[in-house]
């Protein structure tokens, strides 16, 4: 060990100096007043050498690695171990030497326990002194002018709370109590703050604060291991007692909140409220699948796309392509890449997947092994107002991307879908259908080949916060004082974060060795769905306002196309269970490729055409649940 700054030399000083009064300390509380009757140069002696082996030992322990405003129970623990070395060697070489003879014997556990004091107490002394403690300990007035507390969850995240409002010397909060999941804890202190009560006596808690001048102005959640449907129970709560709820940010999170030291807390994100727990995922698995891989990540700019592009990123690809059609969508990707993953190899690529030219030409450029297929229009309304463009883009664009890969050889081609594909009411829901169809007769023809690729299709519901979902808008529509427009009170989604999506996408990627999963189609478990108008009403609360008093929510009325509720599985599709949790198979009918192949050339004419009328009625033929525009249906069997 070497002694690397002038703090850690000094620091090593002080210890020596500490080792050789606590051997003069030590002897006088053993005989008091009887010391003068002793040899002091004899005393002297034995201090030097104690001192020599303190410093032998200190040197070579790796005591000063530590930093002294750091000091915890790790650092005592090592302290102690240094202190017990050094009177295991000091006292038996002692004793070799000179019998101890003027040594009385009960002075060996003295000494350990004087040193230990000499050594630990200027630590912790000094701890105290940077965090704030004593000071905090001493200011009894500041602490009415910061804002009081009630904490729910007694674990280490109210721990961490409570240290953390103590190091601060300006204490913007005071934590007058905590709230327990665990009624076993109620009665107990964390950090000197009483449980005062389990979660469900919350209102009975805040009037007994109330009652001795200390209502909490904010309740903090501190643990996110709570499922969606208490945190929204404790959002109802908050909101009957006038209370904003907060939460603490996850330690990923850390990063985001170091520049605004007056708000450690932050309101309950969205995802809280979902209610599904973390689902465990293999990630040695999906680690292998991308390690050293050139993969390539269609629609890479987009929510679902640029996601892909991070988690894949962060599994060390040999070669990352990213491909879209948004000059400045692909730019920002690539950015973020090239700032967060700098040895990641990588290439964007202008294009559209419509363009099958140009879709071949990356392939034969890139080679990739791996393909995920984000590309796609995905905004009900817009797609129904624009049907050649969608059916293009889902549709062919899939097509032309799925023959590619099999021309170049892809190793495995995953596409992203959508819960509107089951029994779908709009074009964007049966051409993603469709899409889903190409994708599972290729991959049954594929498996008649060794080493054929392999197509994976991936369905599930809303993604919190993407382009075009209702977060964003319910966001705007609060900024601007609102009111939030809601289709209809009974309509509802099934929704899930893009981390987890994209993170349950590469699960189900990484299963694709498995051969009786071919022509079948992964189903992303979303939990329950969630009303559409309770979300609203959750988003007002969130910014700290009531419902229908200080924001209003009005209903517009269902958009062309749109469902109230959509689900994950046909009532014709097997369910299955995998290997993985979270994932579910599905089974749909299967269309022959030959058959399908010929009808999506006509389908091709038609669009290329303009035919929308026909593009339609060829959609319908191709999926048959699909119930939509039969006003166009009807025209051309009419023949007009």
């Amino acid at each position: 060990m070497t002694i690397v700054s002038r703090r850690a030399g000094a620091a090593y000083i002080h210890d020596i100096v500490m080792a050789a009064i606590s051997f003069w300390l030590s002897f006088y509380l053993r005989v008091g007043g009887d010391i003068a009757h002793y040899s002091h140069e004899l005393i002297w002696t034995y201090d030097i050498v104690f001192a020599a082996t303190a410093a032998a030992v200190f040197y070579a322990s790796g005591l000063y690695r530590g930093i002294w405003r750091y000091a915890s129970v790790p650092d005592l623990i090592a302290l102690a171990r240094a202190v017990t070395l050094v009177v295991l060697i000091y006292f038996p070489l002692v004793f070799l030497i000179t019998r101890l003879e003027a040594l009385p014997r009960s002075i060996i556990g003295i000494n350990w326990l004087v040193l230990m004091a000499l050594l630990g107490g200027p630590r912790f002394a000094y701890r105290l002194l940077k965090d704030g403690s004593l000071r905090n300990m001493l200011r009894v007035d500041a602490s009415r002018t910061s804002v009081p507390v009630l904490l729910i969850g007694a674990g280490e995240g109210a721990d961490l709370f409570i240290r953390t409002t103590y190091r601060d010397a300006q204490q913007a909060y005071r934590v007058v109590g905590i709230v327990s999941d665990d009624g076993e804890r109620v009665g107990r202190e964390i950090g000197g703050v009483t449980v005062l009560g389990v979660i469900d006596q919350i209102p009975a808690v805040v009037e007994r604060l109330a009652a001795r001048g200390d209502r909490p102005q904010r309740l903090i959640l501190t643990g996110h291991g709570i499922e969606g449907a208490a945190v929204r129970r404790l959002l109802d709560v908050a909101d009957g007692l006038g209370i904003p709820l907060a939460r603490l940010p996850r330690l990923t999170e850390f990063r985001d909140t170091r520049a605004d030291k007056d708000r450690p807390i932050e309101p309950v994100a969205i995802e809280d409220l979902l209610g599904r727990p973390q689902t465990v995922l293999d990630r040695n698995s999906m680690r292998a699948l991308i390690a050293g891989k050139r993969v390539l990540v269609t629609g890479a700019g987009g929510t679902i796309g640029s996601e892909l592009a991070r988690q894949i990123a962060a599994f060390g690809p040999a070669q990352l392509a990213l491909f879209d059609n948004s000059e400045y969508a692909l730019y920002s990707i690539e950015r973020e890449i090239v700032e967060q993953f700098p040895d990641v190899s990588r290439a964007a690529l202008i294009g559209d997947v419509r363009d099958g030219r140009r879709v071949d030409a990356v392939l034969t450029a890139e080679r990739p092994e791996l393909v995920f297929h984000a590309a796609a229009l995905k905004h009900v309304p817009m797609v129904e107002a624009n049907p050649l463009e969608g059916v293009m883009t889902n549709v062919l664009g899939t097509r032309h991307l799925a023959e590619a890969c099999r021309a170049h050889g892809v190793r495995a081609m995953v596409m992203i879908s959508t819960d509107k594909a089951v029994n779908p009411a709009n074009v964007m829901g049966a051409s993603k259908r469709l899409a889903e169809s190409i994708c599972q007769a290729l991959d049954l023809i594929e498996a008649r080949h060794t080493g054929g690729t392999r197509f994976v299709t991936v369905r599930f519901g809303n993604v919190l916060g993407s382009t075009g979902s209702v977060v964003p808008l319910f966001q705007r529509q609060l900024a601007a004082g609102g009111p939030l427009t809601v289709t209809h009170p009974d309509i509802s989604r099934y929704f899930m974060t893009t981390r987890e999506a994209v993170e349950l996408v590469l699960q189900a990627a990484a299963m694709t060795p498995d051969n009786d999963l071919r022509g079948k189609l992964f189903v992303l478990d979303m939990g329950e769905p969630v009303k559409i108008v309770d979300l609203a009403r959750q988003m007002i609360r969130l910014a700290g306002k009531r419902p229908e008093r200080d924001v209003k929510i009005e209903f517009i009325g269902l958009r062309p196309g749109e469902k109230l509720h959509e689900e994950l599985f046909h009532e014709q599709e097997p369910l299955m269970s995998t290997r993985a949790a979270g994932i579910r198979l599905a089974a749909p009918r299967v269309i022959d490729y030959a058959m399908l192949a010929r009808a999506l050339d006509e389908l091709a004419e038609h669009a290329h055409e303009g035919r929308t009328d026909r593009v339609l009625v060829v959609l319908r033929n191709l999926v048959p649940e699909y119930a939509g525009n039969t006003a166009a249906a009807e025209r051309v069997a009419r023949g007009s």
